[in-house]
């Protein structure tokens, strides 16, 4: 039981024996004690006036004389209006100490039989991996990580959007004007040898386009279509789709590839398994330098078609409707209108197709959770998929959430795939690493380390930068990722983390090679502020990865690293360690900083990030 269950729980006792009333103990409000206060958990007492029949500040007089005569552990009170502040004994504190040092690992919850599944990545073929599918695979990760160590069984996962009209526009591309080139004959990592055609298709399209509407026809079709006082520039912009679809040759050829490729056409499988090989090659590179791995992959081309079986036993039931070849679904009542789930040609929509890849998910993995990291753009087509796999009665459908994130910005505004503006992911590591090496050779700090030595470290630092940066935002806020900021050494950053991680493994290091006995910790008796404001973050340790595996949210973890980063700050300034009155109080001190670095470590970890061993 930690210790916040325990001033619960007396709290509860408390308010029975005076007042005749019992209260549940997790409904008892303790909080962290502000700063400028002294204790380190305050109690709520405005929820008693009314039990009570008395002053805020009069129940917390008697809640507070309760708890001291009830609870070894509280060594003073404070009342501050409604308030009730408790600061613990040192006794506890060293006792603390002593327990977390006797543990493997501090933190993790128990094992839990719930099998959790987290769909992450899910990237297209036709592109090299960019800035918002990073922001993606690091949420998705961490968030996998920080469920395993509260206990769960966790798969991770991703469904590869293999096929479709956005796929033969980089075949069609690269069948046209690569000239046979290849990722081998140009020197260029292989999803980025494909995303080039697919800028190149949209480049020739643009072009095909404007041509276009200087042609007769293309005239004669905005004279007839366009509305009212509308101009024709603006008739132009919105009907390029219908253009691609009706008028385009480039279009017609990429429909007419796509039509070809779900006939089983043999020469364009080839292509597109040729093309698509090149892609997954330098996916896994990617994803190896980001430091991800997944369980399972499922395939686009292999599932579009599992959701049909479940959708005619959903017109069976009376709950999906059909007309002709299209099945459709009225969800007025729930606020999200009528929507198609097959097309009136019978193809399928990405609607069916998740139907189907959760329906099968859930038979080889039978999870109780499924956990989808999409950006905020598909909050809607989740919201669907989820109320029609309620409706069709899958059992998994109460445990279905949809990790819905803000895009990420870049100083100087929003990306854009096909106009090739991107940031591909390995650039940006690149970049991250380029700024992580000048700012530590500005320092000098890495003296004569060898060239290899310093390259690990700097790629540590730079990862850590980046990941850093993007998990300590809240996941729904959008953000803007500033690369030379996401480096600094001083503020809410990775290398400022990593560098107080640094500190602390110098000063046990030191300890034992001047031969410090820890176990001469138990004697020692008086505590410092800044030692309990260290053992009071271990304490909240366990309880931050509690909430960010119920909130699915990285950015509590970053928060509590950044603290204990800046507590530690505070503890090696205004404290002598190694000069310190007694072996008693050098040995404690060394011990925190030992156990600081390892739980610090561990939560870096759950980010997915590495701690080096110099900077």
């Amino acid at each position: 039981m930690s210790v916040i269950e325990r001033i619960q729980q007396e709290v509860a006792s408390a308010i029975q024996a005076l007042y005749g009333e019992g209260v549940l103990p997790s409904t008892v409000q303790v909080n962290t004690t502000r700063p400028e206060f002294e204790g380190e958990y305050t109690v709520v007492v405005f929820p008693y006036t009314r039990v009570a029949r008395k002053k805020p500040e009069q129940i917390g007089e008697e809640l507070g004389a309760h708890l001291l005569a009830h609870m070894p552990e509280v060594g003073g009170v404070q009342v501050i209006k409604g308030f009730l502040n408790l600061s613990l004994t040192d006794d506890f504190w060293c006792g603390f100490l002593q327990e977390v040092a006797n543990l493997p690992e501090w933190g993790c919850g128990e094992a839990k039989s719930e099998t959790v599944l987290i769909e992450f990545s899910s990237p297209n073929t036709n592109k090299p991996l960019h800035l918002g599918h990073v922001r993606n695979i690091l949420l998705g990760w961490s968030a996998s990580k920080i469920l395993k160590a509260s206990g769960y069984r966790v798969i991770n996962t991703q469904i590869v959007n293999d096929r479709g009209i956005a796929i033969c526009r980089s075949m069609l591309a690269w069948q046209e004007f690569a000239n046979g080139a290849t990722p081998d004959s140009e020197g260029v990592k292989g999803d980025h040898f494909v995303g080039r055609y697919y800028v190149e298709f949209a480049s020739r399209f643009e072009t095909e386009y404007l041509e276009w509407q200087s042609s007769a026809e293309g005239k004669k079709v905005c004279a007839s279509q366009k509305k009212g006082d509308q101009s024709d520039a603006d008739f132009f912009k919105s009907f390029k789709n219908a253009y691609f679809n009706s008028h385009s040759r480039l279009g017609a050829m990429a429909r007419d590839m796509l039509i070809r490729w779900e006939a089983g056409d043999p020469a364009v499988r080839s292509l597109w398994e040729q093309m698509n090989s090149w892609v997954y090659e330098g996916f896994d590179k990617t994803y190896g330098r980001l430091g991800v791995s997944f369980d399972k992959l499922y395939y686009e081309s292999e599932t579009y078609l599992l959701g049909k079986e479940l959708i005619d036993g959903g017109v069976s039931k009376g709950v999906l409707r059909k007309d002709g070849k299209r099945v459709w679904v009225d969800l007025e009542d729930a606020g999200l209108g009528v929507k198609t789930i097959i097309k009136s040609d019978g193809t399928s929509t990405y609607t069916s197709q998740d139907v189907g890849t959760a329906h099968q998910r859930y038979k080889d993995f039978k999870a109780e959770r499924m956990i989808y990291v999409v950006a905020d753009e598909q909050n809607n087509h989740f919201d669907v998929l989820f109320e029609i796999l309620s409706r069709l009665g899958e059992p998994y459908a109460d445990g279905l959430f949809h990790l819905s994130y803000g895009m990420v910005d870049l100083p100087g505004g929003r990306m854009k795939s096909r106009e090739g503006n991107v940031v591909d992911a390995d650039v940006l590591m690149d970049e991250v690493a380029a700024a992580a090496r000048k700012e530590a050779e500005s320092l000098g700090s890495l003296g004569d380390l060898p060239a290899q030595e310093k390259k690990e470290i700097w790629r540590q630092i730079g990862m850590a930068a980046l990941k850093f940066f993007i998990l300590k935002v809240n996941p729904r806020k959008r953000m803007t990722f500033d690369p030379e900021e996401s480096v600094e050494l001083q503020g809410q950053t990775g290398p400022y983390i990593q560098y107080a991680y640094v500190r602390m493994r110098g000063v046990v290091e030191r300890g034992a090679q001047e031969g410090v006995n820890l176990a001469d910790a138990s004697a020692y008796q008086k505590l410092e502020p800044a030692e309990k404001a260290l053992l009071k973050s271990l304490m909240d340790y366990p309880g931050v990865i509690s909430t960010a595996a119920q909130e699915y949210d990285p950015s509590h973890v970053a928060a509590w690293c950044y603290q204990v980063a800046r507590q530690y700050s505070k503890f090696w300034h205004d404290l002598s360690i190694f000069g310190a009155a007694s072996p008693g109080a050098v040995a404690f001190r060394l011990l925190l900083s030992r156990e600081t670095s390892r739980s610090l470590r561990h939560a870096m970890d759950l980010l997915g990030i590495e701690m080096p061993s110099q900077m």
